[in-house]
């Protein structure tokens, strides 16, 4: 075995799991700089128009790639309980299924992207004066969505074997080269926001290619052969039973965040600039929290593959701590400094006080959002993730939607918009809390 890929089942717990999430951090940040460089270039070049189209497309993007990921979620969970147990033979086979149902799944998201964004968007109200700029971002992003779809396959299936240094090193140059195409195409070509789509989508067709021929140049179970990508549908029912729920999770809480988009849309393109200016920042301070859960299901995952139910549960508590204590620490930051953070995006003064309203609202409650994805991550890399599904449709969505639908036309306040994030978050934390303490998400794999 490479010394690239670890084995999550021995040594010390804290040390495996910050160690592991250390460059998942780091990779998720330079991830995170994709579409924060198009933000700031867009938002500085082109306007707050401008700004409004790309920020109000991130819902939608997320609706679709969102689950797709999920599914890559269920798909590690598999990948990491067998080579936890060092059954090579299934790591092969899992390997290679969930590499075939990427190719077809990227087909298959191009064509849905492209032919039914003008009908969402008209759907999520977007303002005449920004639809066409959302129209151009949008569906020239969607036609690389292979590139996406393969890169999140590649790099689920890297971290679910212990490596989760090489999609760093591979996140840091295709975000530089998303960086200065950017540029060239905007301030140069003067492409305008299609410039900035086709930026991200030559970005992240390099990254998914660097992981390919990573996985092609690994040893023994771990190798990508380029002939043997081909469906087993044994493995691929188990993929899909694990990834199917927090695919379905993904794209169900990133349809009611179309809904909020919706109402974000009703109050005009200064609130769109702004929301979508601190869910830029939201977003990079939350990295952090990310890494950690991510690692956090790798790490059940394989020791509950070996039977390592305690050092499972070990792992499980000191992940919680870490990520609620990161996530209340970034959120003082994050409320203290929302008026600088804000004015990097657009300092138009409209746009800075809806964005620092926002910011202060939600940052201080952060650490409920942190506790509902760390136990997320440990029931699915428990195998139990029709759980977090189901609580996040709940409280993330039914509730959400309902809150905004009655609040909103009596209020008429953008207030309600704000507030709506830490309310849902702490039912979701209250629910989590109780399932942790009460089920026996301990021997789910067994």
């Amino acid at each position: 075995m490479e010394a690239t890929q670890q084995r999550m089942t021995e040594g010390s717990i804290w040390k495996k799991i910050t160690f592991f999430a250390l460059p998942i951090f780091l990779g998720n940040l330079f991830q995170q700089m994709y579409n924060t460089a198009d933000s700031l270039i867009v938002g500085n070049f082109l306007g707050s128009n401008a700004l409004a189209a790309v920020s109000s497309s991130g819902s939608l993007i997320f609706l679709l790639i969102g689950f797709l990921s999920g599914i890559a979620i269920g798909a590690g969970v598999v990948i990491s309980r067998y080579f936890g147990a060092r059954d090579d033979e299934n790591v092969q086979i899992a390997i290679h299924t969930t590499a075939a149902f990427g190719l077809v799944a990227g087909v298959l998201m191009t064509l849905v992207g492209v032919l039914l964004s003008p009908q969402i968007l008209v759907w999520m109200g977007t303002p005449d004066a920004v639809m066409d700029e959302s129209l151009t971002y949008l569906q020239i992003y969607f036609m690389g969505s292979l590139g996406s779809v393969m890169y999140n396959i590649f790099v689920g299936t890297l971290q679910a074997m212990g490596d989760s240094k090489h999609p760093l090193y591979y996140l840091i140059a295709s975000s530089i080269v998303n960086v200065v195409l950017d540029i060239l195409f905007i301030a140069v070509f003067h492409a305008g926001v299609g410039g900035a789509a086709l930026a991200t989508i030559i970005s992240q067709f390099l990254s998914a290619f660097l992981c390919m021929f990573r996985l092609m140049k690994n040893k023994g179970c771990e190798k990508l052969y380029l002939r043997k990508i081909r469906f087993n549908w044994e493995m691929l029912k188990q993929i899909v039973r694990f990834g199917l729920p927090s695919g379905v999770q993904n794209s169900i809480i990133a349809l009611a965040n179309v809904v909020v988009q919706s109402n974000i849309n009703s109050f005009g393109e200064m609130a769109m600039a702004g929301v979508g200016a601190f869910s830029k920042i939201e977003g990079f301070g939350f990295l952090p929290i990310t890494s950690f859960t991510m690692a956090m299901t790798t790490f059940i995952s394989q020791n509950l593959g070996a039977k390592q139910h305690e050092r499972a549960k070990q792992g499980a508590r000191f992940g919680i701590f870490m990520t609620a204590l990161l996530a209340e620490l970034i959120g003082v930051v994050v409320f203290i400094f929302a008026p600088q953070l804000i004015a990097a995006f657009d300092s138009n003064p409209a746009v800075v006080e809806i964005g620092v309203e926002k910011a202060r609202t939600s940052a201080l409650f952060f650490f409920l959002l942190a506790y509902s994805h760390a136990v997320s991550a440990i029931l699915r890399g428990a195998g139990k993730a029709v759980v977090p599904m189901m609580v996040m449709m709940i409280f993330w969505c039914v509730v959400r939607v309902a809150f905004l639908m009655i609040t909103v036309p009596l209020t008429h306040s953008i207030q309600m918009l704000y507030w709506v994030y830490p309310l849902t978050w702490g039912l979701s934390s209250l629910a989590f809390l109780w399932y942790y303490k009460k089920a026996d998400w301990l021997h789910a794999l067994d």
